[in-house]
């Protein structure tokens, strides 16, 4: 017995989903095709969606945004836990990617709750804060280019409302942030931003071993 989190070798992870997953059809029928892409390993894994939209409703959330959205996985699975009345801004630069998640957004009947900001997310967040939507959001996802994530984290706490919730995807990048031999642009720029995170006094902080690990920042 051990007071750590417990690992989860393939047997273990497939009791987890057959007795906790509850994912919609049309979220694993877009998490199919998307496997059969090169980049399938940027999709989000099930059950953090599935905990993602817990998150979204116990907070009561009604305004998400997303930096990186991919095929729309997540987006989806957020959109069918928000309220009637919830809205999501989601921003990425491909059209080819999110040409398959409107396509899925549509069939949902949650596409007209879905902003979908093409683009250079930098420049998409600032012209949201300039707009007048700082402090406005309950929820954001942070699940794009790894050097850009202390960036739009800054953005994201501008972005959120006090209480609000900012969750970052891949921050145990898949162990190697561990590795000390490890020294590619993209563990280092990870590495940093963990250890930033862990004195950021404005945020509460949980750096979960959901995924390819999921940091929860609460803005005080």
């Amino acid at each position: 017995m051990s007071n750590r989190s417990i690992g989860l070798d393939e047997t273990l992870y497939q009791y987890l989903l057959e007795n906790s997953l509850r994912e919609p059809a049309l979220l694993a029928e877009l998490r199919s095709e998307t496997a059969a892409l090169p980049e399938a390993n940027m999709q989000i894994a099930p059950e953090q969606g599935q905990f993602m939209a817990l998150l979204a409703k116990l907070m009561g959330a009604r305004r998400y945004l997303e930096i990186g959205t991919f095929t729309g996985y997540s987006a989806l699975a957020i959109a069918l836990a928000l309220p009637e009345d919830g809205e999501i801004v989601t921003l990425d630069k491909s059209a080819e990617w999110t040409a398959t998640a409107r396509r899925y957004w549509e069939r949902a009947g949650v596409a007209g709750r879905i902003r979908l900001e093409q683009g250079e997310a930098r420049d998409s967040l600032q012209a949201l804060e300039a707009a007048g939507e700082a402090g406005t959001f309950d929820l954001a996802f942070i699940d794009a280019d790894k050097t850009g994530y202390s960036g739009y984290f800054e953005h994201c706490l501008r972005l959120v409302r006090p209480g609000g919730l900012i969750l970052v995807d891949n921050t145990l990048w898949y162990g190697t942030v561990a590795d000390p031999d490890d020294t590619r642009t993209d563990t280092l720029a990870i590495r940093a931003f963990n250890e930033a995170l862990h004195h950021d006094d404005r945020i509460d902080l949980s750096l979960t071993p959901i995924g390819d690990g999921l940091t929860l920042a609460r803005r005080r």
